[in-house]
């Protein structure tokens, strides 16, 4: 027995999982519809019967595009190439820019801190962000610019598995400012963000 042609037969089913639904021929709900032929002008206000025997003819669906207006836009073409557009648009979309995130430091910072500071940092520059690296001197600290500096660029070398400084770190007003982007995904290491057996044992039993 041969298989009856049906608009949209060719696809059915293949492109469900990876597109929204969308309403074609009779799932349309609406009693009239406003309608844009297979050469994409549009043909005007019809009845949904009417406007899906019109896509019949052309041996295609009538489609709902436009849901939300009044009355619903509706147009004639292949379902299911449709469908394989609309998914390809979804994979196309470019990837998410990085994020920038700052990790503050201060002159005088205990070794304790310090070390917490580059775990975070290295966190970020780990999911790919941008990280600036801000020192901020109050008071007579801005007489010392020199331990400001050191702070900052002990920061960048215990940073250097997994990023690289953009420009050297420069003083802005009473800030010292300086911008790391993560190495590729492939070279970059965790040092301050690995866990100890114990750690691994203890996520494992909970």
């Amino acid at each position: 027995m041969t298989k009856r042609f049906t608009p949209g037969n060719r696809y059915k089913g293949r492109y469900n999982n990876s597109a929204k639904f969308v309403r074609k021929n009779a799932q349309i709900r609406a009693y009239e519809v406003r309608v844009i032929g297979p050469d994409a002008k549009q043909i005007g206000v019809m009845s949904k019967n009417e406007a899906i025997q019109l896509a019949k003819s052309h041996q295609m669906d009538l489609v709902e595009i436009s849901p939300s207006a009044r009355p619903p836009v509706c147009r004639i073409l292949d379902f299911g190439k449709y469908m394989y557009e609309q998914s390809k648009k979804g994979k196309d979309k470019p990837a998410p820019t990085s994020k920038l995130k700052e990790v503050k430091f201060r002159v005088r910072i205990e070794q304790h801190d310090y070390m917490f500071k580059l775990k975070h940092a290295e966190e970020f520059l780990d999911k790919g962000n941008k990280v600036k690296l801000s020192l901020m001197f109050r008071g007579r600290e801005n007489e010392h610019i020199e331990l400001g500096f050191d702070v900052i660029n002990r920061a960048i070398e215990g940073l250097s598995h997994i990023a690289t400084k953009d420009i050297e770190p420069r003083k802005v007003g009473r800030n010292i400012i300086v911008t790391m982007t993560p190495l590729p995904a492939a070279k970059r290491k965790l040092i301050y963000n690995v866990k100890t057996d114990e750690e691994e044992s203890e996520s494992s039993e909970s």
